[in-house]
């Protein structure tokens, strides 16, 4: 999951939240940690400026790298999606992923 939040400088800001509870391992935290900011790297140039916060769910270490890239992707898109739609004075709505944690 993830929320957004509008910020004036002109870039956007990752917020990292595995909780201990939700992934038990520090390897997988560790991992999970890095395919987010790997996939943020990647897609910074085509993200609003905003303020992201990304929450592991339980279940998502279970998934494979390729699976998580694929979720993160559908996640900044639909963020780019809301951010075009919603106006520069407006604050954005929290984009929330619930398939994070489920496999397709």
């Amino acid at each position: 999951m993830a929320l957004a939040s509008p910020n004036g400088r002109g870039y956007p800001r990752l917020g990292l939240i595995f909780s201990k509870k939700n992934v038990r391992r520090a390897v997988d935290r560790n991992r999970l940690k890095r395919i987010v900011r790997e996939s943020i790297r990647l897609q910074q140039h085509r993200l609003p400026s905003v303020d992201i916060v990304v929450l592991a769910r339980r279940g998502v270490h279970e998934l494979d790298n390729p699976t998580v890239h694929r979720q993160l992707h559908g996640m900044w898109r639909r963020l780019e999606k809301e951010a075009r739609r919603s106006s520069p004075g407006m604050d954005l709505p929290s984009q929330e992923s619930g398939d994070a944690g489920r496999e397709r």
